[in-house]
């Protein structure tokens, strides 16, 4: 075996840029190797300079793979570009997600089918496809990126809620299916963080969320990819199941 197929592998999807990108960054700095997904070959170069950085920075091997997750065959090709570069898929990370806000009273069912199709849909594709990897290895880490949307709701969000508590219930499945083939599934509710949506943002509205938060502050995406990086890692072994907020103390 090779010193690459002896390094674990991740697959990060929606990592080109925000949490993403910085999970990415986080799971090669722990002596991973990755795949850098981007959702379309438009912004693939994103992804190739990713994992460019990764490969200069880390001595990581990183290849860079376009993929839209709602797509079944994209993402099999997805997590078969890992196992073809790397020979397996350890820790599979489901961050690719969109939103299309609005009242639900007005709002399309395109805008809700676009929503539920890549962070709900995407990710069981992205699961189903990495577990028959994890199964025969008998060591797998799946983090599935919730929000506190998806524990506690949101005004404007009604598909975005949905997919997320959808994923909650996906994953809490997954790790009951998965559990005794060492395998963990857990999920991560991140609060705001301070990425390119945040950004979007007025001052005021940014100053109203701040109130809300208990540390005073939006998150960075290093908040979240510590997290991350620890669950991947052996001595997350016996979490499995569970929904971990990172938001600050709002939802306190």
């Amino acid at each position: 075996m090779t010193e690459t197929q002896e390094r674990r592998a991740a697959v990060v999807t929606g990592s080109t840029r925000g949490i993403g990108r910085e999970i990415a960054r986080e799971l090669a700095a722990a002596g991973m190797n990755v795949v850098v997904n981007s959702s379309s070959e438009k912004s693939l170069p994103a992804a190739e300079a990713l994992a460019a950085e990764i490969a200069g920075q880390f001595g990581m091997e990183a290849v860079a793979v376009a993929a839209n997750v709602a797509d079944e065959a994209e993402t099999g090709a997805l997590i078969a570009a890992a196992t073809d570069a790397f020979g397996r898929v350890d820790v599979l990370v489901n961050n690719a997600g969109i939103t299309r806000d609005g009242l639900a009273a007005r709002m399309s069912d395109e805008d809700f089918d676009a929503v539920i199709d890549i962070n709900l849909k995407g990710t069981f594709h992205c699961c189903r496809a990495a577990a028959k990897v994890m199964m025969k290895q008998r060591w797998g880490r799946i983090i599935n990126m919730s929000s506190v949307v998806g524990v506690y709701g949101n005004a404007g969000q009604v598909n975005y809620a949905a997919s997320k508590a959808g994923v909650i219930g996906m994953t809490k499945t997954l790790a009951k299916e998965l559990a005794r083939r060492n395998i963990t599934a857990n999920a991560v509710a991140p609060g705001f963080i301070a990425t390119d949506m945040t950004d979007a943002l007025s001052e005021a509205q940014k100053e109203a969320i701040v109130g809300r938060i208990g540390s005073g502050r939006l998150g960075e995406p290093a908040d979240i990819a510590h997290l991350v990086r620890f669950l991947a890692s052996d001595e997350a072994s016996y979490i499995t199941g569970q929904v971990i907020c990172v938001d600050g103390g709002m939802s306190l």
